[in-house]
């Protein structure tokens, strides 16, 4: 029997197939997945005192279908003569099987007609059975905005006549990528959260390999499942050397690489070499690639610093983007110099996309600082701690541009 500090994540992992279950059965994706909230909310009150149910799955779809007969018996004005013989059918006490539902729900929750803020909020939500006080917690954002973007998401999926099921082929690529994109949106505030007090957000970014893992369990053959999976690992496997025990920030060339976590580091490196290895080369599997590389070094001077700048050379070609040419650009300052990664650095400042942006200001400075120009290293430090929101990030810079004073 499960016990009470394992209920969660439980419910977690049993909400798209409760969800799916429901769906199919009643149909009304807005509907049902209100009706799954409420049930998986009654599970979290009445499991930790009553026990976990024999069959936790079936308890959940029972309590949820009961919840939505009774909101559609409420809506008698528009749904008077389709009520009876909805009342009398039994729901089932399975989803169909062979019925990849997690993945129809993901698809789903990633419509092309919802904005990311909505995709991400409505995906943990009706995926990774999150409420919406525990998503907008995780944002640092208020409950009120989370539930608003759920509702609207909810609404427009259902103006849209989507259907829930698996996209035709001409579609499912395109609404893969979203997917694939929602998720690491999501690992990606969890790793480094952008604003507040803490550098990681642990429910957000484990949430998110949790669902990477569902999505590659499910797409076996997709290089760029894979690959999401394998940066997430290896991202992941890095953060017990990210902190210190006051919580200020160390970086990566700073870190005490025998706290990095060897299995995620090993598990991977294994997914990101077979998917390079036996499917078309994506800007995921790419990333990983770094990471690995990164993770294989025994110190930061041991780092295969040109092997790292051909793979961004290679993923800025696939998909060029502000952080990759910042990231770019230190590994070529690596290569051949801090005078070369400044050269760069002033060309790219020049994009839209990074006016302003406080990552610029603290490369510069970390290439200066390479150079051997400290003051004004400082000064690109200083000003680049006053732009973040991110705390931790905040008191590193400031630390920066205090050191050799």
């Amino acid at each position: 029997m499960t016990g009470a500090a394992g209920i969660g994540p439980l419910l977690r992992e049993l909400a798209p197939r409760v969800l799916g279950a429901l769906v199919r059965h009643h149909g009304g994706f807005d509907a049902c997945e209100d009706a799954v909230q409420e049930a998986l909310l009654a599970a979290a009150t009445r499991w930790p005192v009553d026990g976990v149910p024999d069959n936790p799955k079936g308890w959940l779809i029972t309590v949820a279908s009961r919840r939505r007969i009774e909101m559609w018996r409420a809506d008698t004005a528009r749904r008077r003569r389709e009520e009876t013989a909805f009342a009398l059918t039994p729901p089932d006490p399975e989803p169909a099987p062979g019925v990849d539902d997690t993945l129809t729900l993901l698809v789903l929750c990633c419509h092309p007609s919802l904005t990311p803020p909505s995709r991400v909020a409505l995906t943990l939500r009706a995926v990774g059975g999150l409420t919406t006080v525990e998503i907008a917690r995780a944002f640092l954002v208020p409950e009120a905005t989370v539930a608003q973007r759920i509702s609207r998401a909810k609404q427009r999926i259902k103006a849209s006549g989507a259907r829930f099921d698996l996209p035709p082929d001409e579609e499912r690529v395109e609404r893969l990528d979203a997917v694939r994109h929602v998720l690491y949106l999501v690992f990606t505030e969890g790793h480094t959260a952008s604003s507040g007090a803490d550098l990681h957000r642990v429910d957000l970014s484990g949430e998110a390999i949790r669902l990477a893992r569902e999505l590659h369990a499910r797409l076996p053959g997709d290089g760029e499942a894979a690959g999401l999976l394998a940066l997430m690992l290896l991202t992941d496997a890095r953060r017990p050397a990210r902190t210190r025990p006051d919580g200020s920030l160390v970086p990566l060339a700073d870190q005490d690489r025998t706290l990095w976590d060897a299995g995620m580091i090993a598990e991977g490196t294994r997914l990101v070499r077979d998917a390079l290895t036996t499917t078309a080369i994506g800007p995921y599997q790419l990333q990983a690639a770094i990471a690995a590389l990164h993770a294989e070094a025994r110190d930061a001077a041991d780092t295969d610093w040109r092997q790292i700048l051909a793979l961004y050379d290679l993923l800025h070609s696939i998909t060029p983007g502000p952080m990759v040419a910042l990231n770019r650009i230190v590994a070529a300052a690596m290569v051949h110099g801090p005078a070369v990664g400044l050269a760069r650095l002033d060309e790219a400042a020049s994009d839209p996309a990074l006016a302003g942006h406080y990552r610029v200001d603290a490369v510069r400075a970390h290439l200066l600082e390479l150079a051997g120009d400290r003051e004004t290293a400082r000064e690109h430090y200083a000003r680049a701690a006053r732009a973040t929101l991110s705390l931790p990030e905040r008191r590193y810079l400031e630390e920066r541009a205090r050191a050799g004073r």
